[in-house]
């Protein structure tokens, strides 16, 4: 799933090549992946883009006060094309959900792979009426160390994997930054957000800015079709079951969940004891 870096990038990449042109086309051909009806997409053609910004991990791009927010879900990418087919896309055939086409001929399609439709597309006049931008919780880039303490304060004994990938607590990190964020920590995945003290509460936070920075000065310039791989090769320990932790060298470990994993390294996070399955494991301090 695109997390906070690389919809960071895309947001960055439409600003230097849509910003100022007009949609001559926008073409939903996925019905599941359009959330509204009011404005019709069909608003959107002859509208000038002049902005394109990131709110968690949705996309807004504007156009004269009329936004297509766009959020890609597990699955779903955006494909930036400098000359787009113009021709017509038929409902229910193949990946594409969404095609735009705009007036110097350049234009991106929204891609979902699988058989799971979550990709998701909105055109609002206001942001907050999106659902999922109107709950959102604060960006990781806009807290402060105090702000981060009261948020991990309020959630009391829930796990820190689960505070920093829940959207409405901090935005725009998912299942596979947190299990970054938490590697360069040194924390367990399971361990309290209120049980830190001080010094873990600042290693935290730290971990947390200069993870996702990190990996949004990786992907800076890169070209749409690259963010994937670069993504995928900057990771040190999620998606990497079975290989080398590369600060010990211990083998990184996983977790499996009905619907998802996560993984670590049980060296550099749980003193070398290894997580049982969640519904298993105690809490570790």
């Amino acid at each position: 799933m695109p997390e906070l870096p690389e919809v960071e990038s895309l947001a960055t990449f439409l600003r230097e090549r849509a910003v100022g042109h007009a949609f001559v086309r926008a073409d939903i051909t996925a019905i599941s992946a359009l959330k509204t009806y009011d404005p019709p997409v069909s608003a959107m053609v002859g509208l000038l883009i002049d902005d394109v910004q990131r709110h968690g991990k949705f996309l807004d791009i504007s156009a004269q006060g009329v936004h297509l927010v766009i959020h890609l879900a597990r699955a779903g990418w955006l494909r930036w094309k400098e000359e787009q087919n113009t021709g017509l896309v038929r409902p229910g055939k193949g990946p594409i959900a969404l095609r735009t086409v705009l007036d110097d001929g350049s234009g991106f399609d929204l891609t979902e792979a699988g058989t799971q439709k979550k990709l998701a597309v909105y055109v609002v006049r206001d942001v907050n009426e999106v659902p999922g931008i109107a709950r959102l919780g604060p960006d990781p880039f806009t807290l402060s160390l105090e702000d981060f303490s009261d948020i991990l304060k309020r959630q009391g004994r829930v796990q820190l994997k689960g505070v920093l990938r829940s959207q409405s607590v901090i935005a725009g990190i998912g299942n596979a930054y947190s299990d970054e964020i938490l590697h360069v920590a040194k924390m367990s995945p399971f361990k309290p957000a209120s049980n830190l003290s001080e010094d873990e509460l600042k290693t935290l936070y730290e971990a947390m800015r200069e993870t996702l920075q990190d990996a949004v000065n990786r992907s800076a310039g890169l070209a749409v079709q690259d963010l994937k791989s670069e993504k995928k090769s900057g990771l040190r320990v999620h998606g990497r079951k079975g290989e080398k932790c590369p600060i010990c060298g211990d083998i990184v470990r996983e977790v499996s969940f009905a619907d998802s994993s996560l993984q670590y390294c049980a060296t550099c996070q749980t003193g070398g004891k290894p997580l049982a399955d969640r519904r298993l494991s105690k809490l570790l301090k």
